[in-house]
């Protein structure tokens, strides 16, 4: 069953418009990297909020230097404001020009799972555990159903599983683990 909201960032708004706003979703997975996931899935807020707008193709046509300044905030968008005010531009521009500025034809036009998933991973700054876990997000809280959706799911925690505030403290209490496992097993 769809969501009306992720529970991504412990701000109702914030959470909603991951889900009435195609782009903001992106957005926020451009932004999930080496910062928690509250503050990179409250970006896509912060900058409807400082640009007035999400659209991709004005995101991507924007000044980059009045990105850099709605990114750096304060408070800054991510850790590294500068760079991920890029990334989010080369995200806009992809999506403006590949999907023609509208997000969810990443997903509404996939032929099936895998086809979604090849577009996923297309898009800038999408690795392998960005496209599972946005993958995941779509099927299981989104409820975009494709062929063969079902054999695609990643067999591990992902952000898809996240339905609720504490389901979210316990994904991020099992990333922490693994990574404290990860490096404890590489000295």
């Amino acid at each position: 069953m769809k969501t009306d909201r992720l529970h991504f960032t412990g701000d109702d708004e914030a959470d909603r418009l991951l889900v009435t706003e195609p782009m903001a979703l992106l957005i926020g997975f451009a932004l999930d990297q080496q910062v928690p996931v509250q503050k990179a899935f409250s970006g896509p807020k912060v900058l409807l909020e400082r640009l007035g707008t999400l659209d991709a193709r004005k995101l991507a046509a924007l000044d980059p230097e009045e990105m850099a300044v709605a990114s750096k905030g304060p408070p800054a968008i991510h850790r590294f404001p500068g760079a991920m005010g890029k990334r989010v531009q080369e995200l806009a521009a992809y999506v403006a020009h590949a999907y023609d500025g509208d997000a969810a034809r990443l997903w509404t036009d996939a032929s099936d799972a895998r086809d979604l998933k090849k577009r996923i991973a297309a898009l800038p700054g999408f690795g392998d555990m960005k496209v599972a876990s946005l993958f995941a997000v779509l099927v299981k809280l989104l409820d975009v159903r494709l062929p063969g959706h079902e054999k695609e799911l990643p067999t591990h925690p992902t952000l898809g599983d996240v339905d609720s505030p504490e389901a979210l403290a316990e994904y991020q209490a099992t990333k922490r683990a693994k990574k404290a496992a990860d490096r404890a097993a590489s000295s």
